[in-house]
C-alpha cells in the first residue's frame, strides 16, 4: 500500500512539474492580460472620451419630406427598411436591404453618391472632442485586425497623443469605429489572452483549448500533491 502511494505521489509530482514548465508561462499571460483588461475603463478603449458618437442630430421641425415611393422605386425590390436621419446638416433617407445601403435626399428624393474623403473628414472632425485637426484621410477597402466594420470606409487620422483614427463608412457616412493607441494595446493583449496571435478574434482554437485543459490538469495534480503532503496526514503516518 505504501509503495503504491509513493509511486502515485512521484507520478503526480512529475506531471505537475512538467505541466508547470510548459503551461506556466501562458498562465502568467492569462492572469496578467486579464488584470490589464479588467483595469482599463471600456469607454476609454472605445475612444468615447475622444469622439462623440452618442449625440444624434434631430430632423428639423416642419421639414417637408419627399414621397418615399420615388426613391424606393430607385432602390428596387431590395429595399427592406427606411431610416430618416441627419447627415452633416442634411436630411437623408437611408434605404437598406439585401446587405446594401443607399442614401437619398429626404426632401427631394434624389440619390446621393457615397461619402467621399472630404465629407468623411468633416464628419470625423464634427464628432472630435479635441482641438486637433484631421491629419490624413485614407480609403479602407479590406478588413484588417484594426478594422472589420462596413466596407468601403474612410480612415480619418488625428495627430493627437493617442494616434486616434476615426473610421467612417462610405455608404452611410456613420462613424463605425474609433481606434486609439490604447485600443491597439488592448487588442494586442486580447490576442495574447485568447492565443490568437494573428487575427485576435478566434477564442475557439486548439491552442487555447489544449492549454486550458493542461491548466486544469495542472491544478488537479497540485491539489493531489497538496492533499498527500498535508502536515496533518504526515503526522498521522509518522505516529502510526
Amino acid at each position: 500500500m505504501a509503495s503504491t502511494r509513493l509511486r502515485f505521489h512521484i507520478a503526480a509530482s512529475k506531471l505537475h512539474k512538467w505541466l508547470a514548465l510548459i503551461i506556466g508561462v501562458q498562465l502568467l499571460i492569462w492572469f496578467a492580460s486579464g488584470l490589464l483588461m479588467s483595469w482599463w475603463p471600456i469607454n476609454e478603449i472605445h475612444g468615447d472620451h475622444l469622439v462623440d458618437r452618442a449625440t444624434v442630430e434631430m430632423l428639423p421641425a416642419g421639414l417637408r419630406l419627399a414621397d418615399p415611393a420615388g426613391y424606393l422605386a430607385d432602390a428596387g425590390k431590395a429595399a427592406e427598411r427606411i431610416t430618416l436621419r441627419m447627415l452633416n446638416g442634411r436630411a437623408v433617407a437611408e434605404v437598406s436591404g439585401a446587405g446594401k445601403i443607399r442614401l437619398f435626399d429626404a426632401t427631394t428624393g434624389a440619390a446621393l453618391p457615397p461619402v467621399d474623403a472630404q465629407l468623411a473628414k468633416v464628419i470625423a472632425k464634427k464628432a472630435w472632442r479635441g482641438s486637433e485637426t484631421p491629419a490624413k484621410v485614407a480609403a479602407v477597402t479590406s478588413a484588417s485586425t484594426e478594422y472589420r466594420g462596413a466596407l468601403p470606409a474612410w480612415r480619418v487620422s488625428f495627430a493627437d497623443p493617442d494616434n486616434t483614427s476615426v473610421f467612417v463608412a462610405a455608404d452611410t457616412g456613420q462613424i463605425t469605429a474609433v481606434r486609439t493607441g490604447t485600443w491597439r494595446l488592448y487588442d494586442f493583449v486580447w490576442g495574447l489572452h485568447i492565443m490568437d496571435w494573428q487575427n485576435h478574434e478566434n477564442f475557439n482554437s486548439w491552442w487555447l483549448l489544449g492549454f486550458a485543459i493542461g491548466g486544469l490538469v495542472l491544478g488537479l495534480a497540485g491539489t493531489v500533491l497538496l492533499f498527500m503532503r498535508w502536515p496533518l496526514r504526515r503526522r498521522r503516518r509518522v505516529a502510526s
